[in-house]
């Protein structure tokens, strides 16, 4: 037992040296309750499919109304602990409500985009089963395609990050992260009929924009060419035009770098440089990048 004592004496004692303690005020977000709230989301935007239980179509209505109560419910208390920690490290304050009554009005703006959010998963949907040969079902789409289930979560997670919420964005996006292999941070804006396709190692950084209709394949990265901490409020990473076709582990640096409309970039190429759109770039026998404007 003494060697036990010298252990936790030896334990507390790098809690001062070291810090990575949260004993300021409110707690911080519980990450198990961010994960239930997702499935609780998932389960409200796909009715019967994560599911145990299939729905009684009759009550749909009711069924709705009872998670959209209770995903209420959570979101507020995990929403105020999030504000709270922004005012305790010298964010925004919570104006004359307090944290409480802006985490609520978050709430009711997060419900009343849901619909919305929907409309553009539903859109992600149909491109991917129209994109990819081997889905036999948009059913075989919802229950199994990671890339997917990865723009799923990022199109709540966004919500939070325009909402200026912090943490909960970034633990939707890493719960799912590491569930599927795909890095979207929440702060990427992507447009509608968006597919990543297989999806493992696919990285898309803060500060991407995305247009509509693209489709990308694994291990693409849309990155920066700096990461240099003072540069962390400056467009940072690239912006893909509409109708564009990235393959897979193409590397696209830069947040001035533009791929224009209607696009091709082939397997493994590096750009850090803007592409004019109907551009066609790939790599001769893997080492001369050619670039023709289609």
């Amino acid at each position: 037992m003494n060697r036990l004592q010298k252990s936790i004496d030896s334990l507390v004692a790098s809690y001062g040296e070291h810090g990575l303690v949260n004993h300021s005020g409110s707690n911080l977000p519980s990450r198990q309750s961010i994960e239930d709230i997702l499935r609780g989301l998932e389960e409200l935007i796909f009715p019967g499919f994560r599911e145990d239980e299939i729905p009684d179509h009759d009550n749909l209505g009711l069924i709705a109304a009872e998670k959209v109560n209770h995903l209420a419910r959570e979101l507020i208390r995990e929403t105020e602990k999030s504000l709270a920690f922004l005012m305790r490290n010298g964010g925004a304050g919570c104006g004359r409500g307090g944290c409480h009554a802006a985490a609520e009005l978050i709430m009711e703006n997060f419900f009343e985009e849901l619909p919305s959010m929907r409309n553009s998963i539903a859109l992600d949907m149909k491109a991917a089963f129209r994109g990819d040969p081997a889905a036999k079902s948009i059913e075989e789409v919802i229950v199994s395609y990671p890339g997917f289930e990865a723009i799923t979560v990022h199109r709540l997670a966004h919500f939070f990050w325009e909402a200026q919420v912090p943490l909960i964005p970034r633990m939707m996006s890493e719960l799912v992260h590491g569930r599927t292999g795909i890095d979207i941070h929440p702060g990427a804006d992507i447009g509608d009929s968006f597919f990543i396709d297989h999806g493992t190692g696919v990285v898309i950084g803060e500060t991407t924009v995305i247009g509509k209709n693209v489709k990308i394949y694994q291990g693409v990265t849309l990155g920066a060419l700096s990461v240099k901490k003072e540069e962390g409020n400056r467009k940072r990473h690239p912006t893909i035009e509409d109708d564009v076709t990235i393959y897979a582990n193409a590397t696209i640096l830069g947040g001035e770098t533009i791929i224009g409309r209607g696009s091709v970039i082939g397997g493994s190429v590096w750009l850090t440089e803007s592409i004019p759109p109907g551009s066609l770039v790939y790599l001769n026998t893997g080492e001369r990048l050619i670039k023709k404007k289609g």
